[in-house]
């Protein structure tokens, strides 16, 4: 696909600003960010970071589903995408760990949960986010990389997702389909919030339903081929007045989210703005290195600097973009390389 959008350019920042937002707990800081602050704890950093990804991976996971050979090929390029990275940012943690381990009961290969660590994190489900003496000194705790979460979730959404391909030669029934599940999402969040705080396959189902509105949000957005709309910048502008008012009224906001922010996001994306619309193809694709290597990034900071806020959100963010930038050129544009291989080595599509 082509990517003369905006799209690269929006994840990048949206990977920024988790690092932005987990610069204050993992600091000591009790407050929440400036954004947070502003829309009376509304809205956060990384509430646009990790919902942007959602509304973004929703449009164009569904395109990627259309272009898949078979259910096997689209399974095959979302493990490409994932797995590579996430492998080697567990084993870096692995290796690098000792450097900060301060467990004297226990030597650190000795250590059970250094290997439960790995295994259980690719196992994207089972999240084990410490390992016994390490980091357990810091302000925030002895979480190694609290962003992992969100990945369980998301490749969730991929599985729903990957339903729709036996009716994609349908378009309407895929607008059916789609419309009705997120309907079907809004009316439990709306009705039933209160009783879906509970965990079901290692999630929370309250999370799980909000983050899949978001996806599904985007999914709509590309079944219904939004980049063809004529009138995204008067749409945009609706939108973000909208989105203010009700963070200002303090009203409704809780429902307008899932409709106007990925109206918002999917119209600044579909755009193509000079000199931002090229950062993928001038550096890479860096928003997921960003993402995966911001929070042991930021906790091994705060472990021999202590950091205070702004200092801790400036060098993470330069040092997380130089993790990054050798994970997407060494590691995940290589494996990417891989996407059109399967096909020919299992003769599995349907």
């Amino acid at each position: 696909m082509l990517h003369n959008n905006n799209f690269d350019f929006l994840r990048l920042i949206f990977a920024l600003f988790v690092i932005v937002s987990h610069s204050y707990p993992l600091s000591g800081i009790e407050n929440c960010d400036a954004l947070c602050e502003l829309t009376n704890g509304q809205m956060h950093f990384s509430y646009i970071g990790i919902k942007g990804f959602f509304i973004i991976s929703g449009y164009l996971i569904f395109q990627s589903l259309n272009r898949s050979k078979g259910i096997v090929d689209y399974y095959w390029k979302r493990v490409l995408r994932l797995f590579p990275a996430l492998l080697v940012v567990l084993l870096l943690t692995i290796l690098l760990a000792p450097l900060v381990y301060e467990n004297s009961t226990v030597s650190y290969f000795s250590n059970e949960t250094v290997w439960s660590y790995f295994y259980n994190n690719l196992s994207l489900y089972r999240m084990q986010y410490a390992i016994d003496g390490v980091f357990e000194k810091n302000p925030y705790g002895p979480a190694i990389n609290g962003s992992l979460w969100s990945i369980c979730y998301e490749f969730t959404m991929y599985i729903i997702l990957s339903g729709l391909f036996l009716f994609r030669n349908n378009k309407t029934i895929v607008k059916v389909l789609v419309v009705t599940l997120f309907l079907s999402f809004l009316m439990l969040t709306v009705f039933f919030e209160d009783k879906l705080h509970r965990n079901l396959f290692y999630m929370d189902v309250s999370l799980f339903v909000n983050l899949g509105l978001f996806f599904l949000g985007g999914v709509i957005l590309s079944v219904f081929e939004y980049e063809k709309n004529k009138n995204s910048t008067l749409i945009n502008t609706i939108s973000l007045l909208i989105v203010i008012i009700s963070i200002v009224t303090e009203k409704y906001f809780s429902v307008i989210q899932f409709i106007f922010i990925p109206l918002l996001i999917i119209g600044l994306g579909i755009k193509s703005t000079k000199y931002i619309n090229s950062v993928s193809s001038s550096v890479g694709d860096l928003s997921y290195g960003i993402y995966i290597y911001g929070f042991p990034v930021q906790q091994t900071l705060m472990y021999f600097f202590k950091l205070d806020y702004i200092n801790l959100m400036l060098y993470a963010s330069i040092i997380s973009v130089v993790f990054a930038y050798f994970s997407w050129h060494l590691v995940e544009k290589k494996a990417l390389k891989f996407k059109k291989i399967k096909p020919q080595l299992l003769k599995l599509e349907v």
